[in-house]
């Protein structure tokens, strides 16, 4: 005869017996792979970083310390007087002069580029002959050195025997004063400006253009819509984004241009009237020609306050003035349009 338990059963009977846990131990090896896909991406892009700090972080921070010394070359230091230098250059005529004319060629020389270059990517955009041909020759002026573009374009807008002026007498019409007039020696600089930085810009256009789905065009051609409407209907609003990039990295250029002006003459001075003293010319006379790091840092300075300024007023006409991407913002528009009319 057996004996039985005839206690109750209780919830802590109904557990599974205990077993040892077994500790899991990494070993190195496993560590090591573990660190590897933690930490290096960041190690990847450290370089970049690390010599951006170097070469770009540290002389603008320097610069910046500078700015509100006067800055002795000959002891490598200098004395704090604080905002001395700004107040120089704001009350300084040169400034003013030099703003004035960095606009104008700005202005004369980023908006026909940006014009220009959207027109030829849209042609090379097309089924032409020889495609890979127009798209090198469009790069060709971009690889010259600015200095040799300089040069060449100083002698053809020269006064006296430049190629546009004998040109011109030809014709049995007046010369131009390309370096007495400052509108016309604003011409001739964002001449060379644009001739130099067009095919740049076009192929960067070309790249978004080729980006758009084809399936876009076809449908529109299927509606009747001509090559003209599709072009604004369809390739000027996907190139929002690309707009926005290249009319912000024109706009940085076209503020600090110096290789035109400085070799548009023999002296570099920027005209014997300043007629077109830049900005970073300016600087450069002030830094290297007076040997007053202090007061060039403050113009450096103050042309970066611009350079901001203006770029974030491209950003937001730009993104104003362009429409969505595609379409996609009309499509969406149609269809908040059907939801209140329901």
């Amino acid at each position: 005869m057996t004996a039985t338990d005839t206690r109750p059963r209780t919830p802590l009977d109904d557990r599974p017996p205990r077993t040892e846990r077994s500790v899991r131990v990494l070993s190195f090896s496993q560590r090591l792979s573990r660190w590897d896909l933690k930490f290096s991406p960041y190690l990847y892009i450290s370089p970049f970083f690390v010599l951006f700090a170097v070469v770009g972080l540290f002389p603008i921070a320097f610069t910046a310390v500078i700015s509100f010394q006067e800055w002795d070359l000959i002891r490598n230091e200098g004395t704090f007087i604080g905002f001395e230098q700004y107040a120089w250059i704001l009350n300084d005529p040169k400034f003013w002069a030099a703003l004035r004319n960095t606009f104008s060629i700005f202005l004369l020389s980023t908006v026909p580029q940006l014009i220009l270059a959207v027109f030829i990517a849209a042609m090379l955009d097309r089924n032409i002959r020889a495609k890979t041909f127009w798209r090198m020759s469009v790069l060709l002026p971009y690889v010259m050195a600015p200095v040799a573009v300089a040069l060449i374009f100083s002698n053809m807008f020269g006064d006296v025997h430049g190629l546009v002026n004998n040109t011109l007498a030809d014709f049995g019409l007046d010369p131009i004063g390309w370096h007495t007039d400052p509108f016309w020696s604003h011409i001739a600089i964002a001449t060379m400006v644009n001739f130099r930085w067009t095919g740049y810009n076009a192929l960067i256009l070309l790249a978004a253009m080729q980006a758009v789905p084809r399936e876009y065009y076809e449908a529109a051609t299927v509606d009747g819509a001509g090559a003209i409407r599709q072009f604004f209907s369809i390739t000027l609003p996907s190139l929002r984004p690309t707009l926005i990039f290249v009319i912000i990295t024109s706009t940085i250029g076209g503020l600090q241009i110096f290789d035109e002006p400085r070799m548009f003459d023999n002296t570099g001075e920027g005209g014997p009237a300043q007629q077109w003293l830049t900005i970073t010319l300016y600087l450069y006379n002030i830094g290297w020609g007076e040997f007053n790091f202090g007061r060039a840092a403050a113009l450096a300075w103050i042309l970066f306050i611009i350079i901001v300024i203006i770029g974030l007023l491209n950003l937001l006409i730009t993104r104003r003035l362009v429409r969505d991407e595609g379409g996609r913002g009309v499509v969406r528009r149609r269809r908040a349009r059907k939801e209140v009319a329901r």
